[in-house]
């Protein structure tokens, strides 16, 4: 298969060289970490030692606390081919370095589940797959955690979120997501998107969740801006 269909860098987009890498060794040099201070909420990086952003002062979140592992800006167009250009391979790198750099804090969450964001159904048919449920099944296969890719659903196809405000982003989610019937009880989740902004599609998802019996909700994404 990697002859046929040789494996692309998730950050250059070349063919990896040496055969057998996740990442061009040049370009893992690029990628910038989330590192400390980071808020207590969201776990965006932070400028100064409060612990918690602007945004999460001011915004009722409804989860308990989010993770990311890569600032934005150092991977903006990597997440925008792995999204929309059909670089579903990016997933496996993805998800090991999840692993690798959060797997302890993950696992110390004792997380029942993955539950990645769900796409409308027309939005699915015509991207033809989700990246959320990609890196879910990665992560998952890599700490042994199951994923419930089914458990949510999205009723409202949604217009997406880069183009609204906050205000609008918020009332854009307001009943876009429905828990399928008969759900499986979940204590704990932790929901996965490929990038965290304002919140909003976590805090949609997550109030889904808290109304039907779950009692913890957390979020791992793979980029996230930068707070103040």
């Amino acid at each position: 298969m990697n002859i046929i269909f040789p494996r692309r860098c998730p950050l250059c987009d070349d063919i990896i060289i040496p055969y057998g890498k996740l990442i061009c060794p040049q370009c893992r040099k690029n990628l910038n970490y989330v590192k400390e201070p980071v808020c207590m909420k969201c776990g965006k990086p932070l400028k100064n030692d409060n612990e918690y952003c602007h945004d999460c002062l001011v915004i009722k979140h409804y989860f308990s606390r989010g993770f990311a592992i890569f600032e934005y800006k150092s991977i903006k167009q990597s997440l925008y081919r792995f999204k929309y250009k059909n670089r579903q391979e990016y997933a496996c790198f993805y998800g090991k370095e999840i692993a690798k750099s959060l797997g302890e804090q993950i696992l110390a969450l004792k997380p029942d589940g993955l539950v990645p964001v769900p796409l409308h159904p027309a939005k699915l048919k015509s991207r033809g797959y989700n990246q959320a449920q990609l890196l879910a099944e990665s992560i998952g296969k890599e700490l042994n955690i199951p994923v419930y890719s089914n458990i949510i659903r999205r009723v409202k196809n949604t217009v997406p979120q880069k183009e609204l405000d906050n205000r609008q982003r918020q009332n854009n989610l307001k009943k876009a997501f429905k828990m399928s019937e008969n759900v499986v009880k979940l204590r704990a989740i932790i929901i996965i998107d490929d990038i965290y902004t304002t919140g909003s599609t976590i805090d949609g998802i997550s109030r889904e969740f808290l109304n039907s019996g779950t009692k913890e909700v957390y979020f791992i994404t793979i980029a996230i801006g930068k707070g103040l």
